[in-house]
């Protein structure tokens, strides 16, 4: 399906569905029917995170998907698909896209994003893959090494970009500008509003919303958060 990833995502919706080890929803089937659900509600693609959840979506829909793998180590702040285990696992997958952090942080065992996508590409040529950034200036590196897609992904989730306004849209005029390769709205996006705001802008391939859609704790969180600032939290129980 890597030939028409692009065709038929552009200018569409593509959902994250994840859940981490801690989270209440943690489960490959549970994921499953939440990208099913997704399609159904017109998305046009699926992000997932670790091979259980991804060959199990993979059973219930049939648009493009984009793999990552999270995982930590130790001497690394890097942990969405870090190294080449990652990688080889995710191809595994026969996922669309993998896609990996693409900041200027070093990755396990001090390997810059320089040193180590010359050797992904190098051992999978035909294979695409997404560039997770978090300024201008990764984001044309990572054009310069021969990703294939551009995204905001980390924007306000590293040292120098934290504090941005999410979803940060400075960032991604910029890179619409300026880039050749196509890129991918992707971080804080909560709203329809804002969706339709971040289309506004010329050359924007496509958007990425998780927790907005997919994370019920988190989306509980907000309105309840909500209720604080008001001071009406139990105020009106059977609402």
């Amino acid at each position: 399906m890597q030939r028409d990833f692009f065709t038929a995502t552009k200018g569409g919706l593509i959902v994250s569905c994840q859940a981490l080890e801690h989270e209440p929803l943690h489960s490959p089937f549970i994921m499953s029917r939440m990208a099913y659900a997704a399609v159904s509600g017109g998305a046009c693609g699926i992000r997932a995170n670790s091979v259980v959840d991804i060959l199990e979506i993979q059973k219930a829909v049939q648009v493009p998907m984009i793999g990552i793998i999270k995982k930590v180590y130790k001497d690394s702040e890097v942990y969405i698909t870090p190294t080449m285990v990652e990688v080889d696992a995710l191809v595994g997958t026969g996922a669309d896209v993998i896609s990996m952090d693409a900041t200027n942080r070093l990755r396990p065992g001090g390997v810059t994003i320089s040193d180590f996508f010359k050797d992904v590409r190098k051992k999978y040529n035909s294979q695409l893959f997404m560039a997770d950034c978090a300024t201008y200036e990764e984001g044309c590196l990572a054009e310069e090494l021969g990703f294939d897609i551009v995204g905001t992904t980390l924007s306000g989730y590293t040292k120098e970009t934290r504090g941005n306004k999410l979803p940060d849209i400075p960032l991604v005029e910029r890179l619409c500008r300026d880039l050749k390769i196509p890129v991918i709205a992707e971080g804080g996006i909560w709203c329809p509003e804002v969706l339709a705001r971040l289309f506004e802008i010329k050359g924007l391939h496509a958007a990425v919303v998780g927790a907005a859609i997919t994370r019920p704790n988190e989306i509980t969180r907000k309105f309840v958060n909500a209720l604080k600032r008001e001071g009406l939290e139990n105020e009106n129980p059977d609402n």
